[in-house]
């Protein structure tokens, strides 16, 4: 039952659920004015994550998602840098100098900013933010990118973790996406992190690319787990050309057709247990003793825009061109476009493009949404009884997972709904019953699995 259950959903589009509601429903609603609000009305006591997006890279892989841009010049690096100061001081003076207890830097390739850029950007947030001692301050990286000097000054500047791109280690599949990586380049790339005294570093791995086998896959993960990462984080490649024109480049004959994208997810999956890391909500996987587990363990798993965290902060502040910030007011999100962006920092405004303000409604489905990506288990009466809301308030969402629950897909017993393990592959489908906003018709986001 559970292989025929799983096939039946495999191709339907749902969200990652990084956030609810989801970004493409976001609307200029919420603009520079909404924003500069909701900073001044930060309470006293709320900490802060920082988030900040770095748009350049010096290559350009066919399989990208994100908002990225490809330059091997200096001057268009600088001049960024240089606006996302401006940036940070004009959110700090707003905000006030409030604790920080996680920095993430994204792209696009963080590291193209070079070792004197990096630091001048993070001795200006410890100048105008209290940054926790033990402040978490993750940085993505392109192992191919990454040289001695810009390891000493990530580990100069307080760094604990970083994110190695790998994807997959096959030659093939590498050729296909234009993302040639050896695994000698990665273990380089590693030891010279490690080096520097920046021990916990995590793996990104896709499947589902152009080429991409079962056997593949196995491969990677065993070349990968020589290099004994903390973490890992394991996602099925989106083939979105309509909205990422450089993806129509792939060939879509060579994609992997749903079940085999199945296959290599499980194969992926079974092989890091088989070498102990835990299973961590839909797509990470960590060693007992890291933090990220701990959270898994204790209840306190968060899900974000860069994945399961353990991040504790209550407001999430983004700097960046098409950075997303997060308080209890809503979500904003700054322009996407460089020139845009940069424009409005320059002359001495907030970027903010467009948000959402979140109702009472939104924060019930986000939380009941997030516990089942994280938990695989939400208990709805606690969560209705908690924010004010009436015992049947959900009723119809209830009945609506019965097909589901025939399916095997999830358990309800006493309106505590529980994902099997089996079915964990499947907790999209489960949470997005809850998202009142899905078009399932709109096409806008990736398969299933």
């Amino acid at each position: 039952m559970t292989d025929t259950a799983i096939a039946k959903y495999l191709n339907e589009r749902i969200p990652r659920y990084t956030s609810y509601p989801t970004a493409p429903h976001f609307s200029k609603a919420v603009g520079p004015e909404s924003y500069r609000g909701w900073l001044r009305d930060l309470r006293d006591s709320d900490r802060l994550s920082l988030y900040l997006h770095v748009p350049f890279c010096t290559t350009l892989c066919w399989y990208c998602g994100c908002n990225t841009s490809v330059t091997r010049h200096r001057a268009p690096i600088e001049r960024y840098v240089d606006s996302l100061k401006q940036e940070i001081v004009r959110v700090a003076d707003l905000a006030g100098s409030r604790r920080v207890a996680h920095i993430h830097w994204g792209g696009g390739t963080p590291t193209i900013t070079g070792p004197d850029l990096f630091r001048s950007v993070m001795d200006l947030l410890r100048d105008r933010f209290e940054v926790e001692p033990d402040a978490e301050i993750a940085v993505e990286i392109d192992p191919r990118r990454l040289d001695g000097a810009m390891a000493a000054a990530l580990a100069t500047s307080g760094v604990t973790r970083t994110s190695l791109g790998v994807q997959s280690f096959d030659p093939a599949v590498q050729k296909a996406v234009a993302r040639v990586q050896s695994l000698a380049v990665t273990r380089r790339c590693v030891e010279l992190l490690r080096g520097a005294g920046i021990q916990a570093i995590n793996l990104d791995l896709l499947y589902g690319l152009p080429h991409e086998t079962v056997e593949s896959c196995l491969a990677t993960v065993q070349a990968a787990l020589t290099l004994n990462p903390a973490r890992f984080s394991v996602f099925g490649y989106a083939h979105v050309p309509s909205m990422m024109k450089h993806q129509r480049v792939i060939d879509d004959t060579a994609l992997p057709d749903a079940d085999t994208r199945l296959r290599q997810e499980q194969a992926i999956g079974d092989a890091l247990v088989r070498a102990g890391y835990m299973r961590i909500g839909l797509d990470h996987y960590a060693r007992p003793a890291d933090s990220l587990a701990q959270a898994r363990l204790d209840g306190t798993l968060r899900r974000n825009f860069q994945g399961y965290t353990d991040d504790p902060a209550a407001a999430l502040i983004g700097f960046g061109a098409s950075s997303i910030g997060l308080s209890r007011y809503g979500y904003v999100q700054n322009i996407t476009d460089l020139k845009g962006w940069r424009e409005q920092i320059d002359a001495g405004q907030l970027a903010t493009a467009r948000g959402l303000a979140l109702t009472p409604d939104d924060g019930l489905r986000g939380e009941i949404i997030e516990r089942l990506m994280c938990d695989l288990r939400v208990d709805i009466p606690a969560v209705l009884r908690r924010r004010g809301f009436a015992p049947t308030y959900l009723d119809a969402e209830l009945a609506a997972l019965g097909p589901l629950a025939d399916d095997g897909l999830a358990r309800i017993e006493r309106g505590i709904i529980t994902v099997p393990e089996a079915m964990r592959t499947l907790v999209r489908r489960v949470a997005s019953v809850f998202d009142a906003y899905l078009d399932p018709a709109a096409g806008r986001h990736a398969v299933a699995v």
